[in-house]
């Protein structure tokens, strides 16, 4: 669900929720409801219809997309998807999660309290994905929803926006610094993981879509309009 800057389906969209994330509710004012996202405080505007009661999920997707069966049976009908990060409750029941609404396959889910090692193998899950101004899943995804994605999955709390990701995540890397996998980093109003000590990944309008590409060529393109392409290096350890 697009989370909007203003009551209006015609506003710019700030940020995404997806199934069983939490909104806390604020106000509420005709068919719109204000309030913060739960996990990185974000505000704006939800159609009320979107909300519903507090669930205590056990799972989440870790699959880009995962499709909702009407019965435990990849033949049966698909009632409905999922997209990565979403939270669900359920039980397991050959070789399904049992949901409210179906049964979605067990490789597509992980208990809630998974931690993933790797934010960059994430991340690469999502190769393709086609780049959305404020979006967080495999439906359309931006630069820092990708980073903030990825880094949830692997147990680590990120912001919504590239400013507030640049000032508190990681440690900060001299430019002479060779660069390593998980690495991020930060050009004007933009962000991305490196893969190696080469290559970025990122969802990114150039090629609307998330992409993997040298970095070099990634500075190359803002090298003509910035005088400084990449603001900064951070490497997040824990």
């Amino acid at each position: 669900m697009t989370l909007r800057a203003r009551p209006s389906d015609a506003a710019p969209a700030t940020s995404q929720l997806v199934h069983g994330e939490n909104f806390a509710l604020i106000d509420k004012a005709g068919d719109w409801a204000w309030g913060r996202c739960a996990h990185d405080d974000y505000v704006g505007y939800l159609p009320a219809s979107a909300l519903g009661p507090t669930q205590s999920a056990t799972h989440r997707i870790v699959a880009p997309l995962a499709l909702v069966f009407a019965n435990p049976d990849i033949k049966a009908p698909v009632v409905a998807s999922r997209a990565i990060g979403a939270r669900v409750a359920g039980s397991a029941e050959d070789g399904f999660l049992r949901v409210d609404d179906g049964y979605i396959h067990l490789r597509h889910v992980a208990p809630l309290d998974t931690v993933e090692a790797d934010p960059v193998a994430i991340a690469e899950r999502l190769l393709g994905a086609p780049y959305r101004w404020g979006g967080r899943g495999a439906d359309g995804i931006d630069c820092s929803g990708l980073v903030q994605r990825a880094l949830e999955l692997a147990g680590i709390s990120a912001p919504r926006d590239t400013d507030m990701q640049r000032d508190v995540l990681g440690e900060a890397l001299a430019d002479a610094a060779p660069l390593r996998r998980g690495d991020l980093i930060f050009f004007p109003g933009h962000v991305g993981f490196m893969v190696d000590g080469e290559r970025l990944i990122h969802a990114n309008a150039y090629w609307m879509s998330t992409v993997i590409e040298p970095l070099d060529a990634v500075v190359a393109r803002l090298a003509p309009t910035h005088d400084k392409p990449i603001t900064s290096r951070k490497r997040i350890t824990q």
